[in-house]
């Protein structure tokens, strides 16, 4: 049959990505307390396409996923990486995989166990000999304003602000890792399930922890620079803010503007 995509372009202008995206896949992550936990991705994966070829060939980017072993680490995505290249005929190739990372978390005075869940998001580009790895982890936290606390004689307004850590390494390093850096930055973390007690220790502890979004970043992005794993690291806040019609925002990049 006629093989239209490997045709020519009726415009000759190469595109940086093309490809699929939202496939769901099970996927097999690293855990610390575990060895392994298992969870579903949507993956996006995409390649190059040279100016002269009209498309690419969409079904080979399901086979290759659909052959992959799902397990996700280094050697794993850059298998998948380079079968995407190769079956595709590209010079480069990328793969996102979005995933939900489940940590289980006691309550701090009580005990009390429940699932807590974070947002993660690896993107994988393999151009050349070039391969990067970026890990992306979403942590919510609880903030108390310092400002509020200062003028008022009761309280003072505190909300949940999500701390967002992207990060390149040259050595392994635990999801869980950047979980409890983002959570340190934070006035308190937040937990799935509190009783009483536990709700008396958290509110008492976040108001002893008064941070503004910039202290947050701040403290999150010392951690990481002092890690000395880390080759490129962008650390993000933004605090939904319960007295304001609007977010808080801060973010610090290390070392530099070269990122995803």
């Amino acid at each position: 049959m006629q093989d239209i995509q490997s045709g020519p372009s009726d415009v000759a202008l190469a595109i940086d990505r093309v490809g699929v995206k939202g496939l769901k896949a099970p996927l097999t992550v690293r855990d610390r307390a575990r060895g392994e936990q298992h969870t579903v991705a949507s993956v996006d994966l995409a390649v190059d396409l040279p100016a002269e070829f009209k498309g690419t060939h969409m079904s080979r980017f399901v086979e290759a996923l659909g052959q992959w072993s799902g397990g996700l680490d280094f050697a794993s995505c850059k298998r998948l990486l380079a079968d995407l290249r190769e079956r595709l005929q590209a010079s480069s190739a990328h793969a996102r995989f979005a995933f939900p990372y489940f940590v289980t978390r006691a309550a701090p005075v009580s005990g009390s166990v429940g699932p807590m869940h974070f947002d993660c998001l690896l993107d994988g580009e393999l151009s050349g000999d070039k391969l990067v790895f970026t890990l992306r982890v979403e942590v919510p936290v609880m903030t108390v304003c310092p400002c509020s606390k200062a003028i008022s004689l009761e309280g003072a307004h505190s909300q949940r602000a999500l701390v967002r850590i992207a990060c390149r390494s040259k050595s392994f390093f635990w999801i869980e890792e950047l979980v409890e850096i983002a959570e340190a930055a934070g006035s308190s973390r937040v937990y799935s399930l509190l009783k009483r007690e536990d709700e008396k220790f958290v509110t008492e502890a976040s108001f002893a922890n008064p941070c503004f979004v910039e202290d947050v970043v701040r403290a999150a992005a010392k951690r990481l620079a002092e890690d000395g794993r880390f080759t490129w690291f962008r650390v993000e806040c933004e605090s939904q803010e319960s007295i304001h019609n609007h977010a808080a925002y801060a973010s610090i990049q290390l070392p530099g503007p070269a990122g995803p």
